[in-house]
């Protein structure tokens, strides 16, 4: 029987049209991350790019007819235009909201440059890579008939084929790989993965009924069941509810991981354990990958801690793994975890820390280098108050 938290089968894509030497074209729009353009002209070999840039600084999207990697060269050009916005004042706050608006642009202006897609997922362009299996990995099956989708998307989505091909090893499983799939935060991250593990060996978790909510790739469902619980896992977007379930089919805990569709907690779940590693960024999300991130206004964080006191058994608990980079930003008061969590009922009877080991703490060209370098993670272990 089909799985009811999953969702109906997608409409069909909508469709656009341009008009070029040739004649009227008309092609299905197949972007997973934006609305079709409301005009689309053409460029090819000839565009440069201070005009493929005025043109599409205009609203106007560019479908490419050429060379794949004279589009390629056009595109990283046309990047090189978006002059990050310098701040009112040097400060953390300031900093990080230049750095998010040169992220809207290029999101929105560089998502212009289109390239075409025919039969079966083949790109329409000389020199062009195949992409069939990348596309239908993301994409699903071919619409019937002719494409259209931004190359920056498809440049993704090949990216996201060789990480999922290859997997991350994470140290946690014993080096065992998680295959994140297009539009699947990938955990690479690894200090949240850390925590839980060392948690669960500290507070064991064997026999327990947990739900990890937000589970992405599953990593943490994985990590749980493997120290002896017994996971349900959720998650709203059906990308990674897919992914979440091959990877627990691949590491073998099928048996002990259920993952559904759900916006937070299944109906009327109990668990003795939540767990859960929410978006840890208060601000504006630009793209799916991005809503691992970026939590707009605290919602889903507000919504998850209000949420777990009902979702716990007697004597239950829950492990809330946060990033404090938030506050060392000025995006949120230094109190403010502590503050929700005793809205919620509940008390913090204790807290690990972890310091970032990805690239981006350690690169001292980024703006934001002195706020990444300090940030330390955290695990709340969170208890009802009696």
């Amino acid at each position: 029987m089909p799985d009811p938290t999953d969702t109906p089968p997608e409409p069909s894509p909508p469709r656009v049209s341009w008009r070029d030497a040739a004649g009227e074209h008309v092609a299905h729009w197949v972007s997973p991350g934006a609305s079709p353009p409301r005009r689309i002209g053409v460029a090819d070999d000839r565009t440069r790019a201070a005009e493929a840039f005025a043109r599409v600084r205009r609203g106007e999207a560019l479908v490419y007819a050429g060379d794949y990697q004279n589009a390629r060269q056009l595109l990283a050009a046309m990047a090189r235009r978006i002059a990050p916005r310098a701040p009112r004042a040097a400060d953390p706050a300031g900093l990080f909201r230049a750095e998010r608006e040169t992220v809207r642009l290029e999101h929105e202006i560089l998502g212009r440059l289109l390239v075409p897609l025919g039969e079966g997922w083949t790109v329409g362009l000389r020199r062009a890579p195949d992409v069939r299996v990348a596309c239908e990995e993301a994409l699903g099956a071919p619409p019937g008939g002719d494409a259209v989708l931004p190359l920056r998307d498809l440049l993704g989505i090949v990216g996201a084929h060789e990480w999922r091909r290859r997997g991350l090893p994470i140290p946690a499983l014993g080096g065992d790989r998680i295959h994140p799939h297009y539009g699947v935060y990938a955990p690479i991250r690894g200090e949240y993965v850390d925590l839980v593990a060392a948690a669960a060996r500290e507070w064991p978790v064997a026999g327990k009924r947990a739900l990890d909510v937000g589970t992405g790739t599953g990593v943490l469902a994985i990590v749980l069941a493997r120290a002896g619980a017994r996971v349900t896992a959720t998650d709203l977007e059906p990308r990674a509810v897919a992914c979440a379930r091959e990877n627990v089919d691949r590491l073998g805990v099928a048996d002990r991981v259920e993952v559904v569709r759900a916006d937070l907690f299944p109906p009327a779940a109990v668990a003795e354990l939540v767990v859960s590693n929410p978006p840890w960024v208060p601000a504006a999300a630009h793209g799916p990958l991005d809503r691992a991130v970026y939590d707009p206004g605290g919602a889903f964080l507000e919504r998850l801690v209000l949420g777990i006191p009902e979702r716990l058994a007697p004597g239950g608990e829950a492990w809330l793994v946060l990033s404090d980079l938030a506050e060392r930003l000025g995006l949120r008061e230094p109190d403010h975890v502590e503050r929700l969590t005793a809205r919620a009922g509940l008390a913090i009877a204790a807290m690990r820390e972890a310091r970032p080991t990805h690239p981006r703490a350690r690169d001292a060209s980024d703006p934001l280098h002195e706020a990444r370098s300090r940030e330390v993670t955290r695990l709340f272990r969170l208890m009802l108050v009696k």
